[in-house]
């Protein structure tokens, strides 16, 4: 037995660590829960600065987080009730809620685009820190593109949720990263860098929206189909 396995079967043997191995949706609610308390202390530093600082920006920030935490808590939320409500229903419910907070994201964060640019707001760090987040960043994608790929037969609504979460956020955390770099690392001009900001964060806003609406339309769609209604 390898290390590998030798750790694998030292988790197993603990309730929790047996449930995470071998449940994929206890997996799935535990990265959401644990999303869920980092989008609150996101939310939380945003909201002080904005408070303290009086900026425009801070409380757009504030407002982000504070959508991507009613997200994920309405999901955790939504499998912690499981038991004692006809679950069914209620994550076609959370799907279309969801979906509906998506759409709203799209808008602020296209609020947060334009107030970057508009007051020319950008974080420079230093090297070590940028390599730190983009690391963070690339990882994201990468689990978000993972779980894609390995949960796609899984239309589970809730699993469905917790993923176009992550793509939403994975999605979002890429134009961070990018006007990030581009303050910290890059040669171009103002120009040039608020032009590139400008396309990526319009796309990035369109790709929210769209996923908010298909997570509207086909909740509804699978919904109807499930209970048997034309």
């Amino acid at each position: 037995m390898n290390e590998k396995q030798a750790a694998i079967q030292k988790i197993k043997r603990t309730k929790l660590g047996r449930r995470f191995i071998q449940e994929q949706r206890f997996r799935a609610v535990f990265s959401a829960a644990v999303g869920l308390l980092v989008n609150i202390m996101y939310a939380i530093y945003h909201g002080a600065l904005g408070v303290v600082n009086h900026s425009l920006w801070f409380v757009t920030m504030f407002a982000y987080y504070m959508i991507l935490s009613s997200m994920r808590f309405s999901a955790v939320l939504c499998e912690w009730k499981r038991k004692s409500l006809a679950s069914e229903d209620t994550e076609y419910f959370v799907a279309k809620l969801c979906g509906g907070l998506l759409v709203l994201l799209s808008f602020i964060l296209g609020g947060i685009v334009y107030i970057s640019l508009s007051q020319n707001v950008a974080v420079k760090h230093h090297e070590i820190v940028m390599i730190t987040i983009a690391t963070y960043t690339f990882y994201k994608i990468t689990a978000a593109v993972i779980r894609a790929i390995k949960q796609r037969k899984n239309t589970v609504p809730l699993l469905v949720v917790i993923r176009t979460i992550g793509y939403a956020e994975a999605a979002a955390s890429l134009l961070t990263l990018q006007r990030s770099m581009l303050i910290s690392f890059g040669s171009a001009d103002n120009e040039d860098i608020a032009l590139m900001n400008s396309l990526t964060g319009i796309s990035v806003c369109l790709f929210i929206l769209l996923l908010g609406i298909f997570t509207i339309l086909t909740s509804g769609k699978e919904r109807k189909n499930t209970h048997g209604t034309v």
